[in-house]
């Protein structure tokens, strides 16, 4: 960890001394009182060594190793629900260690502290034999409630979140559960324009409310924006989502970058992920914006009179089962799909058509700002891969001048022989070429996502069955768009959906 950007950050290491004093004795706390006079690199030098000597194992200690590793997942790994047998995803307790967050979370670095039976509420049916704690300890409650898919809770110590020990993603129950998401958000499809003509329309109400309530429902819509939830003052990162946005988060251009009417949103998402983004907007959604921030301080909430409450009761009385996260989900489905339509290209070969489909799965993951940084070996990896690159184009001049000279062979000598020396040099100019063009694809490919995360919109807000339909479409090999883990999550759409499924 010593080598992460986290630990020279002041409040990770603020929060880590915190704790750690916490922890130490009267002795140490006399003796240790700068964090920037303590040396951790022997420790660290300690986990590097640990690492490198996993990697440098035997394959016969490796394969020891899977084989406990298969021998917990076959005692631990399955529960029993229906009279069904089902996986359980995160069988083990997540060890102790420093917490990080994600973004600039205001409690990273504090401790998380080790789990203990005693923290843990088993959840399982009357009938059932109730695991037995480790000795010398018990379980903090064995409740048996039917109603909830969890199997184990605890309470973290960081922000009092409580966790969960769930069924597997690819489990009955689960894929239950995607399918009716998504067809929650199939059913806003045959509604949505009313909605939008409804809240076009409250755009000019006599109530300030419902302004304020069109206009939020506006951005939810236009720019996935999340609802937003109230958080206790100083307790969580100061995150915001639409219905708590203030003052300060936006800037009104009346004319910018040639466009009319643009707004400029700048604040920190879910996850402390910053959302930035210039954009155009109705001219009565402008004029609003105007009227919300008349007389108010940058700190003031922008809808003052709006809350998550009201706008999810808002959003009940239009649709039953709408929320922000069915209107994410249905705008990013529908944006994959007119993306898909747009992009492909029936003449382009299957890693061009993958290009064109990570790039509309790029054009959701904007849409829904799901960012990440570039990963730390980027550059090395582009490296590599423009390395091979160039040797392919050298590899492609060769036998391009290999072609040319044994065209001319044949001219000359006429035989049967060297006709087929040409087409076996033409077919391997053809391959290399194939070969080159997968390359360029792939380094065009990673270049663009390099600060895009495509798999959280791909597996929580795209409707898989699209993606399935065209794969049958186009022939494309589906182990091309989701990796084994993914398939088994989506097992129910492949099933599903044929070539001419529309969301």
């Amino acid at each position: 960890m010593l080598d992460h950007e986290y630990t020279t950050k002041d409040i990770f290491r603020k929060n880590f001394f915190k704790d750690w004093r916490k922890e130490m004795t009267s002795e140490e706390k006399s003796t240790i009182t700068n964090l920037s006079k303590c040396d951790f690199t022997q420790m660290s030098q300690y986990f590097k060594a640990q690492t490198e000597a996993r990697k440098l194992m035997s394959k016969e200690e490796k394969q020891k190793i899977k084989e406990e590793n298969e021998r917990l997942v076959k005692e631990y790994g399955f529960c029993v629900m229906d009279n069904h047998k089902e996986r359980i995803a995160n069988f083990k307790i997540e060890p102790p260690g420093l917490f990080r967050g994600r973004g600039n979370h205001p409690k990273m670095g504090m401790l998380k502290r080790r789990i203990m039976p005693e923290d843990i509420i088993i959840n399982c049916s009357k009938d059932s034999k109730v695991p037995p704690p480790p000795p010398g300890h018990k379980w903090k409650e064995v409740r048996h409630d039917n109603k909830v898919t969890w199997l184990v809770s605890w309470t973290e110590n960081i922000q009092g979140s409580i966790k969960y020990i769930m069924l597997n993603p690819s489990s009955r129950i689960k894929g239950e559960k995607d399918w009716q998401k998504y067809e929650t958000a199939r059913r806003l499809k045959k509604c949505v324009d009313k909605i939008r003509n409804q809240y076009r329309e409250d755009w000019k109400s006599k109530e300030m409310k419902v302004r304020q309530r069109a206009v939020a429902l506006y951005f939810i819509d236009k720019l996935a924006l999340r609802a937003g939830n109230e958080k206790e003052e100083g307790e969580t990162a100061d995150t915001v989502g639409c219905c708590s946005l203030r003052v300060e988060h936006i800037n009104l251009h009346p004319e910018l970058d040639g466009q009319e009417y643009m707004v400029e949103f700048d604040f920190l998402g879910k996850d402390s992920i910053r959302y930035y983004n210039k954009v155009p907007v109705e001219k009565r959604v402008f004029k609003n914006l105007q009227l919300f921030m008349e007389n108010k301080q940058p700190e003031d909430d922008l809808f003052d009179r709006l809350n998550t409450s009201i706008l999810n009761k808002h959003l009940q009385d239009l649709m039953e089962g709408l929320t922000a996260k069915v209107f994410r989900t249905y705008n990013a489905s529908i944006t994959l799909q007119q993306q898909l339509k747009e992009l492909t290209t029936p003449d382009d070969n299957i890693p061009a058509k993958i290009l064109s489909y990570n790039r509309a799965n790029r054009a959701v993951a904007i849409l829904c700002n799901h960012q990440r940084a570039p990963p730390k070996t980027f550059e090395k990896s582009m490296l590599n891969l423009q390395t091979k690159i160039d040797a392919k184009k050298d590899q492609l001049a060769d036998a391009r001048r290999e072609l040319k000279s044994a065209k001319a062979d044949a001219k000359v000598r006429r035989d049967e022989k060297s006709k087929k020396t040409v087409e076996s040099k033409k077919k391997a100019v053809q391959r290399i070429e194939e070969q080159l063009m997968k390359l360029e694809v792939q380094a065009t490919d990673r270049e663009e996502n390099k600060q895009i995360a495509l798999s959280t919109s791909k597996l929580n807000y795209l409707d898989p069955r699209i993606s399935v339909a065209w794969c049958k479409k186009w022939g494309i090999p589906i182990e091309k768009i989701y990796n084994k883990t993914q398939r088994e999550k989506f097992a129910w759409a492949i099933d599903m959906a044929e070539a001419d499924y529309e969301f």
